[in-house]
């Protein structure tokens, strides 16, 4: 059911204990027509925020603006005390590399590459260790050795996961992280970005066309007529 209301939430938290984390102003942004306008969004700590819409409806592009990948055609976006769009590229890059996990539908995964090769590169950069717990989480521990290239496509799907979580960013953004998964598999994945959220007071914003996912978030919105439509699913 879509609610022509400003806000929505289901978290047990009340938002007014949060403190946000992004804040996004009059957004708006055309290719050929125009896909959303005057669109506001916050995202606090410890809370997660899916957003449905059909094809073509600018979800990805609202996630690629909030994630220092696009800069909007009009509006602001605030992280930590400044206006991202306002940073050189790389302050942004910095951001992202440090502040931000970006979970894509496509894997980008290097194809000649061993799972664990493709998660100790992430570890690399980001100065983390092998997160041995997540990776038994995701179900992927024992396929550590095998070349990903070998694997399934929703096994390729909770490597890259894995690899954007064990940056520990405060902030995820994830395009359709379920996509690939089967119903038993797609919970589990929640379950754990879930309750990463949660203890880690971090943020995660979803773009999906499934439901039932969207409904586990604290808030879910639908994005259609360039606007986002708060829903109860």
């Amino acid at each position: 059911m879509d609610l022509d209301i400003r806000t929505s939430s289901t978290s047990f938290i009340s938002p007014r204990e949060k403190k946000n984390l992004l804040v996004a102003s009059n957004l708006s942004h055309a290719f050929d027509y125009t896909l959303f306008e005057n669109l506001d969004l916050e995202i606090k700590e410890g809370q997660s925020i899916a957003v449905l819409g059909i094809s073509g409806s600018g979800k990805s592009t609202l996630l690629h603006i909030l994630s220092t990948l696009l800069k909007p055609q009009h509006g602001k976006v605030l992280y930590n005390k400044h206006y991202l769009y306002e940073q050189d590229a790389k302050s942004l890059l910095k951001i992202r590399r440090d502040d931000m996990g970006i979970i894509f539908q496509s894997h980008y995964l290097f194809k000649g590459f061993t799972v664990k090769e493709n998660l100790e590169i992430s570890s690399i950069i980001a100065d983390k260790k092998l997160d041995t717990a997540l990776l038994k989480q995701l179900r992927i521990y024992e396929n550590l050795n095998q070349n990903v290239a070998d694997l399934s496509g929703g096994q390729q799907q909770r490597v890259s996961i894995a690899r954007v979580m064990m940056k520990k960013p405060k902030l995820i953004f994830a395009d359709e992280p379920t996509g690939n998964l089967d119903k038993e598999t797609a919970d589990e994945v929640m379950d754990v970005m879930l309750s990463y959220v949660l203890e880690n007071k971090a943020g995660m914003f979803i773009v999906t066309h499934d439901e039932r996912i969207a409904a586990r978030c604290d808030i879910a919105y639908r994005l259609k007529d360039k606007r986002l439509v708060p829903v109860i699913l």
